[in-house]
């Protein structure tokens, strides 16, 4: 007859909690694995099935009381170094929803939001254009591999233990910058062009008053900001896979902090 006592039993689960914690905070907030359109028990089985893989590679993991103070800590410690991976490069695809949104603010369009499941807030159709277009660009790069090669590292430059996230919160906020200055660099062109759209029916209505700016107006700056939109997508490609190259450096160099 097999027979488990209780500290062995006690060590599977300590074994397994604490790395599948960390992996369940990254699968939380990166990109692809994050939507809302993944059901939720398949996310939770991908996070098992990739911790049950890291688990052979990990040296010995602390033994705490998993209901202890210090096994409570060690679970928020685990939880926060994920999330700070995922949102790494969740920064990324926040700069260029902002991009879409002041896009779509020029063009008139700011009225027309809509609910998002997936990111249960209001979004823009320009947002979710340039982040559906980032997104194929981020699995074209293989960014889906690599937030799961960062993962993986670090629990080797950042193992389970008590001595610290080794993560510097100051770092994370610096790089929280590109939400508004790249963002905005990615919607300069469209914007640039519909600013002086807006000069120029300003000039116009101030020579002709008796034109109705607002019958003459909205179709105007529509159809300029569509066919810049449509002119500067394809120059959008390679500062989209440089912004995603430099979030994945990023992500790697949080993961890559050694306490």
């Amino acid at each position: 007859m097999i027979s488990f006592s209780s500290e062995l039993l006690q060590t599977w689960i300590i074994s397994l909690l604490w790395p599948l914690t960390r992996v369940l905070g990254v699968i939380a907030t990166a990109p692809i694995f994050s939507d809302r359109a993944i059901p939720n028990h398949i996310k939770l089985g991908f996070g098992l099935v990739l911790t049950l893989i890291i688990i052979p590679t990990l040296p010995p993991l602390p033994q705490f009381e998993i209901f202890s103070l210090q096994g409570l800590l060690m679970l928020v410690q685990q939880l926060v170094i994920g999330l700070a991976i995922g949102f790494s490069m969740r920064l990324v695809f926040a700069a260029v929803e902002i991009a879409g949104l002041l896009i779509s603010m020029g063009m008139g369009l700011g009225f027309a939001t809509f609910y998002d499941p997936h990111s249960q807030g209001q979004s823009t159709a320009i947002s979710q254009l340039l982040m559906l277009l980032t997104m194929l660009i981020f699995l074209s790069l293989d960014g889906h591999l690599m937030v799961v090669s960062a993962l993986v590292q670090s629990f080797v430059t950042m193992p389970v233990t008590m001595q610290g996230t080794g993560i510097s919160p100051l770092k994370i906020v610096q790089w929280g910058e590109i939400i508004f200055s790249l963002g905005l660099l990615l919607a300069l062109p469209a914007v640039t062009a519909l600013l002086i759209t807006n000069m120029a029916l300003g000039i116009l209505t101030r020579t002709a008053p008796q034109l109705n700016l607002f019958g003459i107006g909205f179709p105007v700056t529509l159809s300029i900001g569509l066919i810049v939109l449509a002119v500067s997508l394809q120059g959008m490609l390679q500062p989209l896979q440089h912004l995603i190259q430099e979030g994945i450096n990023h992500m790697q160099q949080v993961a890559a902090i050694t306490p």
